[in-house]
């Protein structure tokens, strides 16, 4: 008997972001947790996800809030102890709900003992854990690259050593050298701590900065004035990558890493996933800039299996993260956000959920005096409502106001309504695991009139029903837009027959082969 080969958790499942400052919180101090999240893991059971992604919560100085690292393996108060996060894998496990923590390895925070080492002296023993360059003949940053969210030098001038300091973003954020073995090593030590306690698997920060060559070149004339995150650090990047996923493998359990490939080339984000020896997964930053138009979706599809399949790699789908504008407010309405999610949970790949979004949260308005993230994304961090009333479920007034309209977007009031996102995303979810076409199938993109993106998914055996999916991207009705075939699902809860589309509607249909 032939044996089916073995297909890894993290491909048919859907995972679910969490940005714990803005969770739940459990203290009462108005900044979220993790004994907050670990108090709200029934809500991901409910919605049917399969795991949970953690941003950071290491200690931190929080120049940018958590990712700014002093101690990757130690919990920042704010959040709570380490054995607040031993419980919530715990408790994660409990559930049959997988961990996936947050990695980033191209920067510690300026205050780390690695840092503080190594800025001490030229001699110091961590002094080459980091990037540092003699001044340039005139006295300025060695190269033309600008750091992330500033039109500034990425290179701060270190007085006390009289050498510049590479940090591609914030100055409280030096680079480490991968090049450097010891640097490297430790880097991957940090890994095995986390894997010994359990985790499932990380979420790369930048992982395409971490193989910077010696030389260091100026940006091409073409880049000025961009962040040097986009530039292609080489072959070294492929290197290093290819020694965390050989640690990773070593650890059973199917354990991953998905990378924060933020490249604006389809083909260089594919290309960190290796020949199966690099990145598990690759986040497509292209996808989360496209905006609400069929023929942009189609090429987006298109484009990206051709180069997957072409590598022998698996998708990977997310809408909005913490970094990024979430898409109910890109999109421009709620009826919008409802189709997006019949889309992300019905193509071929691995969806990824950010907090929020199963119950259609726009970005808050941030008054001017509350702003506090250097680069402008407290919109889409703001408190997760969880129940109705004015405090939402929280203890106290959150460190950031809440998203519109919470009184109605919210856990409590939109649970058991059969109308409200968070049921439709339940639907969705249950469906997609229900479905192996959906969760595990191969796509067909069809054509479809002006307007519509339609595809059919289907088992490699086409054993089991056809699934077609049509989306309507306008706000008008269109004609012959889908097969009349047995509704599964869509953007209404209720059965929907026919082959037109209504405005802004999605629909699943099974048909014959």
């Amino acid at each position: 008997m032939t044996q089916s080969p073995h297909v890894p958790w993290w491909k048919t499942a859907v995972i679910y972001q969490i940005y714990p400052r803005s969770f739940a919180d459990s203290t009462g101090d108005g900044v979220g947790d993790l004994g907050g999240v670990t108090s709200r893991l029934g809500h991901l059971r409910d919605l049917g996800v399969d795991g949970l992604w953690l941003s950071p919560f290491y200690r931190s100085p929080m120049a940018d809030f958590g990712y700014d690292i002093s101690d990757h393996t130690d919990v920042d108060p704010v959040f709570g102890t380490l054995a607040d996060a031993d419980a919530l894998v715990a408790a994660a496990h409990d559930l049959d709900l997988r961990v996936v923590v947050d990695f980033v390895p191209n920067h510690t925070s300026d205050q780390h003992p690695w840092f503080v080492d190594a800025r001490s002296s030229r001699s110091a023993d961590h002094r080459e854990f980091y990037v540092w360059r003699d001044p340039a003949p005139d006295g300025g940053a060695p190269n033309n690259w600008r750091a992330a969210f500033s039109d500034s030098p990425a290179w701060t001038f270190d007085e006390a050593t009289g050498q510049y300091y590479l940090h591609l973003f914030l100055p409280e954020q030096p680079d480490v050298d991968w090049n450097n073995p010891a640097a490297a090593e430790a880097m991957l030590d940090v890994l095995r701590f986390w894997l010994d306690r359990g985790v499932d698997g990380f979420r790369a920060d930048v992982i395409q900065c971490i193989g910077k060559t010696a030389d260091l070149p100026d940006a091409p004339p073409e880049m000025d004035g961009l962040p040097a995150v986009l530039l292609d650090f080489g072959e070294d990047t492929h290197r290093h990558i290819r020694s965390i996923r050989q640690l990773l493998d070593s650890y059973d359990g199917d354990r991953f890493v998905v990378g924060e490939t933020s490249v604006l080339d389809r083909a260089r984000m594919v290309s960190y996933l290796g020949d199966d020896d690099e990145l598990n997964l690759a986040f497509n930053f292209l996808a989360l800039y496209s905006t609400w138009d069929a023929d942009v979706w189609r090429t987006e599809l298109a484009e990206s299996y051709a180069l997957h399949d072409a590598a022998g790699a698996w998708p990977t789908w997310v809408l909005s993260n913490h970094d990024l504008m979430r898409h109910r407010s890109r999109y421009g309405s709620e009826a919008r956000a409802r189709a997006a999610a019949v889309m992300l949970l019905t193509v071929r790949g691995t969806p990824f959920l950010y907090q929020g979004e199963e119950i259609g949260l726009a970005d808050a308005v941030i008054p001017e005096d509350r702003v506090v993230d250097p680069g402008g994304r407290d919109g889409c961090r703001a408190p997760v409502p969880w129940t109705a009333e004015r405090s939402h479920g929280w203890g106290a007034d959150p460190w950031l106001p809440f998203p519109p309209e919470a009184g109605r977007l919210n856990v409590a009031t939109q649970t058991g309504d059969p109308a409200s996102m968070l049921e439709h995303y339940r639907r969705l979810i249950d469906l997609r695991r229900a479905t192996p076409a959906l969760h595990g199938g191969e796509i067909e993109l069809l054509e479809a009139p002006d307007g519509v993106l339609r595809y059919r998914r289907f088992t490699d055996d086409r054993s089991g029903d056809l699934v077609e999916i049509a989306i309507n991207f306008t706000d008008g009705p269109i004609d012959d837009a889908i097969t009349d075939g047995r509704w599964l699902g869509g953007t209404t809860p209720r059965a929907v027959a026919g082959t037109t589309l209504g405005p802004d509607e999605a629909r699943i249909v099974a048909v014959d082969g």
